[in-house]
């Protein structure tokens, strides 16, 4: 008897081993590159690694040739790879083509327990990108880039090698696709249609089969090449231990090419290639259409979402402000304290103290000096800044700053999570009506067998069902740019929706920064006081240090600010020609805290001599009285404020709890209270004191009236002149749910009538491959309609 070999798997990327089986601390590996990455996970404590799933690694058969990555020794190479570099503190972003898991995403993000001088790593999954922050005096970029091939992950290095292929190239590929599917489809139609028209059987078996060899030969490239994504997908997906809704579509693939092929090739009729090209060429086309709808939106979404605010522009020493998107290469734009350096750019004047958290994860400033370059997502940490753009400004750049790990919160999708589990038992349960299906007709019609399961499998695909809450939510994120509301992501309307409890700040966020007529009570100031008063507010973000700022005569020259210091919730301090000087909270400035107060009042002092304060009106925002009376009726209202309680009275009708001289570690400390209490909390602040409430919150919105202030802590953004409408977006919120529902809804329906028809054997496959991709464009369309039309209602 002839001896059977059994294949033994590799433990790490779970291939046979053919060529080499090498045994290690009980183990098999395929090969050495294999075993050498189970030594680096086994040796730093990260094995868990092949916990995520089963065999997550991929195959090294190539790793140990690293000499090929010798280029990147070279300086004036590398140099043009990175996105960010400050002395021996690199960034850089590469394309890994073969990221397909969860594992890989695991293993990627935990560089820095493989290797020393590895800060911090991410990944964006969807664009197989992984961003990497390192010390080169530690690892080279050779090294590191030799490292992810050692792992299986070797990046695919250009000078842009952080992006994907372009989306050009990818409509390049499904256009030819289409095209051959097209092609073969309709000429394989052609050589059917004396089958169809033959009534009188009068066509020789000649013809027959030298018809059925072209159509088998005119399936080939459909099969193997215009419909090999769905099987390698469905393969894939088996492969790591789960069912996705590719999966009863290359059965329905499957089904067809095998049956026909053994038809033609042992003569037992003419099969169905026809219904195979045109079933494939219509599932294509339904995929090009729903590519082009999803980057119809990605262009809304990144057309409309620069971020509602503007930079100041220094123009022949007069300062102006102008949105973000009119900055070109060249303008000189003014930096404020914690503001962000929107373009890489040049230092001009002043004592640049950069935190490039944002960019790196490190939160140590750098100090930069005039002539120094300054990188976008850098926050100046001080006094004022001139700088000169040197690029423009890339929005997509900045978003992708917003959307960084490390500032989300990981709020697990309702939705997301409800669609998966449905898919998953949907899948199951079609199957199990294939089955029921067959054995009907193998009992009534055994020759209608095929037609039947087959369009049962393509008919109650679950396409349909998978687009409801991208493309809902998707429009929704449109519409809310148009009308002033910058969402960071879809999660942020299903949070909106669930919302029980809106935090409020004041300052800044209820009332607005307008011009006043500030008089100093208590002390007068020389002109020289008043230059140096100006030009040491000129460095504040903060509502009432730009009035101040603002009351001020234009015409004062402006003085160095030798030292700068903004302490959240209380106030400022400032060297100005050598005189300090401190502005804020009275207990800040002076020392002591009176209870009698008259109006909101922020103190001077200069040279430790208390000068007197500036007494404030608070304005409240256009329509605030008509939109704390909507929300009170749905939701339970807190402020929190840093100011005194004088307004109490007057604030009292609207809200629920009233707190007045919160920190910022206050306000956070509150949010966490509420969410102990398992209340859904929305938080409302000006992105600035609020930062920690703000990302405390299950949703954070700060309100940006007309500065350029980032806050990546938090979920969106509001164009100050539509708070009043925050009550009609948390409206919209809700209805975005029904709509998804109503999606939802008008699929099941869809697919039951269908399987209905493909399960009485009246539908052919062919029909089943026309009516898939028509239902997705039918959910498609009756989303942008619900959406389009309750916008113009809600927002009329």
């Amino acid at each position: 008897m002839a001896e059977i070999l059994v294949k033994e798997r590799c433990y790490h990327c779970g291939e046979d081993c053919v060529d080499e089986n090498i045994a290690f601390d009980e183990k098999t590996f395929c090969c050495q590159g294999c075993k050498t990455v189970y030594e680096i996970l086994n040796t730093n404590d990260l094995c868990q690694y092949y916990d995520l799933g089963k065999s997550p690694g991929i195959q090294l058969k190539n790793a140990s040739r690293l000499e090929k990555f010798a280029f990147l020794d070279h300086q004036e190479i590398i140099s043009k790879l990175y996105d960010f570099q400050d002395g021996t503190l690199k960034k850089i972003s590469f394309y890994i083509p073969v990221i397909h898991c969860s594992s890989c995403i695991w293993l990627l993000e935990n560089l820095h327990k493989l290797r020393k001088g590895i800060l911090h790593s991410s990944v964006q999954f969807l664009k197989k990108k992984v961003s990497i922050t390192f010390k080169e005096d530690e690892i080279t970029l050779r090294k590191l880039v030799e490292l992810l091939a050692s792992l299986g992950y070797e990046p695919e290095i250009s000078l842009a090698s952080g992006n994907p292929p372009s989306k050009k190239k990818q409509d390049r590929s499904l256009a030819i696709k289409i095209g051959i599917a097209g092609f073969c489809f309709g000429n394989s139609m052609l050589l059917s249609l004396p089958e169809y028209l033959d009534t009188d059987f009068s066509l020789t078996q000649d013809y027959q089969t030298f018809f059925g060899y072209i159509n088998l030969l005119l399936a080939l490239p459909v099969f193997f090449y215009a419909g090999s994504d769905y099987l390698i997908s469905a393969w894939r997906a088996i492969r790591h231990g789960f069912i996705n809704i590719e999966f009863p579509i290359a059965l329905g693939i499957l089904a067809f090419f095998g049956r026909s092929s053994y038809e033609i090739i042992m003569q037992q009729g003419p099969g169905y290639m026809d219904s195979l090209n045109g079933l494939i060429f219509f599932m294509l086309i339904g995929k090009w259409y729903q590519s082009k709808t999803y980057e119809a939106l990605s262009y809304d979404r990144d057309y409309a979402s620069y971020f509602p605010i503007a930079v100041t522009k220094v123009n022949h020493g007069k300062e102006e402000s102008i949105a973000l998107k009119d900055v070109q290469i060249g303008d000189q734009i003014m930096i404020r304290n914690q503001e962000l350096i929107p373009a890489d750019a040049i230092l001009l004047k002043g004592d640049a103290n950069i935190d490039y958290s944002f960019v790196t994860g490190e939160s140590v400033p750098v100090s930069k000096h005039s002539g120094d370059l300054l990188y976008a997502g850098g926050r100046q940490v001080g006094s004022s800044l001139t700088i000169e753009i040197q690029k423009p400004v890339e929005n997509s750049y900045l978003t992708e700053l917003w959307n960084q790990e490390v500032f989300n919160k990981r709020k697990a999708s309702q939705l997301g999570s409800l669609i998966n589990s449905v898919s998953k038992y949907f899948t199951a349960v079609i199957l199990l009506i294939s089955a029921a299906t067959a054995m009907y007709w193998y009992i009534q019609d055994s020759s209608q067998i095929l037609n039947a399961v087959t369009s049962v499998l393509i008919i109650a695909c679950p396409c349909a069902l998978a687009l409801s809450v991208p493309f809902t939510f998707g429009h929704t994120l449109r519409l809310f740019g148009k009308k002033g509301l910058y969402l960071k992501n879809t999660e942020a309307i299903e949070q909106m929706a669930r919302t029980t409890d809106i935090v409020f700040d004041k300052t800044g966020t209820i009332t607005q920064s307008k011009p006043q007529q500030l008089k100093l009570e208590g002390g007068t100031l020389s002109q020289l006081e008043m230059m140096w008063l100006r030009s040491a507010v000129r460095n504040s973000t903060h509502p009432l240090s730009k009035t101040i700022y603002q009351s001020l005569d234009s015409q004062l020259p402006l003085i160095k600010t030798d030292a700068f210091e903004e302490i959240p919730g209380k106030g400022i301090i400032a060297f100005v020609d050598g005189n300090k000087m401190l502005i804020g909270a009275e207990d800040f400035v002076t020392g002591q805290s009176s209870s009698d107060k008259g109006t909101t009042r922020v103190y001077l002092s200069i040279n430790g001599e208390v000068k007197g304060y500036y007494a404030f009106e608070n304005l409240y925002r256009e329509g605030f009285d008509a939109l704390m009376l909507s929300l009170k009726e749905k939701y339970k209202l807190h402020m929190l404020s840093g100011d005194n309680d004088l307004e109490k009275a007057k604030l009292a009708p609207y809200f629920d709890q009233l707190h007045f001289n919160q920190s910022p570690l206050n306000k956070l400390e509150y949010l966490k209270e509420l969410e102990d209490q398992q209340r859904q909390t929305l938080m409302i602040g000006d992105g600035l004191n609020d930062a920690g409430a703000l990302k405390q919150s299950k949703l954070g919105i700060a309100v940006a009236d007309n500065i350029y202030h980032f806050s990546p802590a938090c979920d969106a953004i509001l164009d100050a002149r539509q708070f009043k409408n925050l009550s009609k977006f948390l409206n919209f919120s809700h209805t975005s749910l029904k709509i998804v529902k109503a999606a939802f809804l008008f699929s099941f329906c869809y697919n039951v009538i269908g399987l209905s028809f493909a399960v009485s054997g009246m539908l052919t496959p062919l029909i089943a491959a026309i009516l898939m991709p028509v239902s997705s464009v039918s959910v498609v369309g009756f989303i942008t309609l619900a959406v389009n039309w309750a916008g113009r209602r809600a927002f009329q």
